[in-house]
C-alpha cells in the first residue's frame, strides 16, 4: 500500500506461459522414463552448460542424493543451465525439478509445439517446479533449462526430471516408488476446513492426501488444505508419495477437528457486498480528509497507519493532527462514532509500505494483539487491517489474530491487504495466515498495482491494467480456499495513488461483473461465477477526493448493485 511515498511493487519478468505454481501437472504413465541425464548433479556439471561459469555442484543443500546444482546470477547473467534431452516426436512429456534459493525458473525450448517454463520466487525450503510439453511431429530433441534472475540470489535445483516415451537414451535412473510421508501433522483448522503438512520424500513427484480412506486431494507440495468439512467434527487423514513408479504406503494418521464457529467471522452487519477505502492519517499532496468527510459509499474506513513502538510486535497510533488541518483526537474519535452509527465499520491499518512490524514469537504475538485491542478501547476501531509488506510470520501472525478475537469477540474485523505475490500460491506465508483465520477473516483486498506481471489460476502470465489481470489473480484466491465473501479487489483511486496499475472505475466494474456474474470478461473467464465475492477497496479515500469521488461513485455504487 502507498504510504508517504509511492511504492516502487515488485516487477516481475516471466515468460508468456506459464503453468500455476498451485495447480498439478500430469502424471507420467508408468511405462514412462526420465530422458534427463544428471538430472541429480551426481556426476557434476556432466550433460549441463551454464551461461558465464555460474553453475557449479555443491554438497548442501540437496534435495536428493549426494549433489545439487548451485547457479549464481550477475548483474548481466540469469546464470542459465542447460541439456538437451532426447524426445519422441508428437509425445507428452513432464518437466519437473525441486528448487530453493532465490528466483528460480524451469522451462524448455524447441518443442515444435508451444514451449512452456515455471518459476517461483524466493523459496527457502526445497519446492517442486513441474509442467508439461508435447513434442512437434518432427521432434528428437528438445533443450531443457534452469535458470535465476539477473542480479538476484543464487538458486539451487535438484532432481530435474523429463518423464515421457524413451527418446532413445533411456531412462536416468529409472524411478522407483518412493516412500511413505512421515511428519504429517494439522497445521491449522477452520469450522470448514483442516490444514496439513508433512515432510518432502525423496523421488516423490506428487502427494495424495486421504481422509478416512477416501483420497479426497492431489498435491506436488508437501501441505494441503481439506475443505467442505462439517463443524465441530473430527476427522482421520493420511498422505501417500507418487511419482511414475506408483504410489507408497499410507502414511501414519493423524486426526483433524474442525472449529465449531462458522466461516466468513467478523463484521456480520457489513453488507454482503462492501467497499475498503483506505484514510491517510498524513498529508502526501491528496485531499486532507477528516473521518467524517469520507464518501458515504465506504462501508469500511482503514485508518492508516499505525507503526511499531519500542516493543517487540506492538503497535501505536498517534493521529497528525498538524499534518490534518488541526483534527482533534475528541473529533477524530467522535467522527467514528458517526460513521459507526450510520452503519460503518473504522479499522486501524498495520504498516503500509514503509512499515515493519516483527510478529516472530509468542512474546510479540501477545504484544501485538494486546496493543491492538488498546487501540480498538482508545479509538473505538472495529478490528484490524493487516498491510505488512515486508514480509510476516504466518504461525505468530495467526497465533496474534486469535488473541485479538477472543478478547474483541465475534464483531471484529480483521481485513488485509496484500501484495499480489504474496497471494501466487497457498504455501505463502500472507496466503496461509489468511486460510488460517479463515473462520474470523472479513476480506483480504489484494493490492493489484505496483506489481509487475503475475500468474492467473489458469498458468498464464497477466500483466497489471487489464480485467484479465484481475479475475485471474482472484481466482488463486478463491481456488485456494478463501471464501468469496472473503474477497474484494484493491485499485488505486486515481493515477496518483500508486506509482502503477491504476484503471479506470469501468475496469474494476467489469472484473467484479466477469467474477460475480461471468459477463463484461476478457479473455480469461472464471469457470464458475461467485456472486457472493465481497466487492472493491482502493487506496485511497484521499486521492479519490482530490479526484472529485470518481472512483467510489462509480465502483461503490457497482458493488452495492451487485446483489
Amino acid at each position: 500500500m502507498p504510504a508517504r511515498r509511492w511504492a516502487v511493487g515488485l516487477a516481475t519478468a516471466v515468460t508468456a506461459s506459464v503453468l500455476s505454481l498451485t495447480g498439478l501437472a500430469g502424471q507420467a504413465q508408468a511405462a514412462d522414463v526420465n530422458n534427463a541425464k544428471n538430472g541429480g548433479y551426481e556426476s557434476g556439471l556432466s550433460n549441463w552448460t551454464c551461461t558465464a561459469g555460474s553453475g557449479a555442484t555443491v554438497s548442501s543443500p540437496v534435495h536428493g542424493g549426494s549433489a545439487a546444482l548451485k547457479a549464481t546470477p550477475a548483474g548481466q547473467d540469469n546464470a542459465q543451465c542447460t541439456q538437451s534431452v532426447k524426445v519422441k516426436p508428437n509425445s507428452a512429456y513432464t518437466l519437473s525439478a525441486w528448487v530453493q534459493g532465490g528466483y528460480s525458473y524451469l522451462g524448455v525450448t524447441g518443442t515444435g509445439t508451444t514451449d512452456v517454463s515455471t518459476w517461483t520466487p524466493d523459496s527457502a525450503s526445497w519446492k517442486q517446479l513441474s509442467t508439461t510439453f508435447t513434442t512437434g511431429a518432427s521432434t528428437t530433441s528438445v533443450t531443457v533449462y534452469t535458470h535465476g534472475w539477473y542480479g538476484q540470489a543464487a538458486y539451487y535445483a535438484d532432481d530435474l526430471s523429463v518423464f515421457g516415451p524413451d527418446g532413445g537414451g533411456g531412462g536416468d535412473p529409472a524411478p522407483t516408488v518412493p516412500a511413505a510421508p512421515g511428519g504429517l501433522a494439522v497445521s491449522s483448522t477452520t469450522s470448514s476446513s483442516v490444514s496439513l503438512t508433512w515432510n518432502t520424500v525423496s523421488g516423490a513427484t506428487g502427494y495424495n492426501v486421504y481422509r478416512s480412506g477416501t483420497k479426497v486431494t492431489a498435491v506436488t507440495g508437501t501441505s494441503a488444505t481439506v475443505t467442505g468439512l462439517t463443524a465441530s467434527t473430527s476427522y482421520p487423514f493420511q498422505v501417500t508419495a507418487t511419482n511414475s513408479a506408483g504410489e507408497s504406503t499410507k502414511s501414519a494418521t493423524v486426526t483433524g477437528t474442525t472449529s465449531a464457529t462458522s466461516g466468513g467471522g467478523g463484521g456480520t452487519t457489513l453488507p454482503k457486498h462492501a467497499v475498503t477505502g483506505y484514510w491517510q492519517n498524513f498529508n502526501n499532496g491528496a485531499t486532507v480528509q477528516k473521518i467524517s468527510a469520507v464518501q458515504s459509499q465506504y462501508d469500511i474506513i482503514a485508518v492508516a497507519f499505525a507503526d511499531a513502538t519500542g516493543t517487540p510486535g506492538a503497535v501505536g497510533f498517534t493521529l497528525d493532527s498538524a499534518g490534518l488541518g488541526g483534527y482533534t483526537v475528541d473529533q477524530f474519535k467522535a467522527d467514528i462514532k458517526a460513521k459507526q452509527a450510520a452503519g460503518k465499520k473504522v479499522v486501524i491499518s498495520i504498516g503500509g509500505q514503509n512499515g515493519t512490524v516483527s510478529i516472530n514469537d509468542p512474546t510479540s504475538a501477545a504484544n501485538f494483539a494486546n496493543s491492538v485491542y488498546s487501540l480498538m478501547q482508545t479509538y473505538g476501531f472495529d478490528g484490524v487491517d493487516i498491510d505488512l509488506e515486508n514480509g510476516l510470520n504466518a504461525t505468530y501472525m495467526t497465533q496474534a489474530l486469535r488473541s485479538l478475537s477472543s478478547r474483541a469477540g465475534s464483531s471484529l474485523i480483521i481485513t488485509m491487504a496484500p501484495q499480489t505475490i504474496d497471494m501466487q500460491s497457498t504455501s505463502n506465508a500472507y496466503f496461509q495466515t489468511a486460510l488460517n483465520i479463515k473462520d474470523i477473516l472479513t476480506v483480504v483486498n489484494m493490492q493489484y498495482y505496483n506489481s509487475g506481471s503475475m500468474l492467473g489460476c489458469d498458468g498464464k502470465v497477466y500483466s497489471q491494467g487489464s480485467v484479465d489481470f484481475l479475475t485471474a489473480l482472484a481466482c488463486i484466491q478463491l481456488q485456494g480456499g478463501l471464501a468469496p465473501s472473503q474477497v474484494g479487489l484493491g485499485l488505486p483511486a486515481s493515477t496518483s495513488g500508486a506509482g502503477s496499475g491504476y484503471v479506470s472505475p469501468t475496469v474494476v466494474n467489469n472484473a467484479l461483473d466477469c467474477l460475480a456474474k461471468g459477463t463484461n470478461c476478457g479473455s480469461f473467464k472464471p469457470s464458475k461465477t461467485y456472486p457472493d465475492l465481497r466487492g472493491a477497496m482502493t487506496w485511497s479515500t484521499n486521492w479519490d477526493a482530490s479526484a472529485g469521488n470518481a472512483w467510489s461513485n462509480s465502483v461503490g455504487a457497482h458493488v452495492h448493485g451487485l446483489g
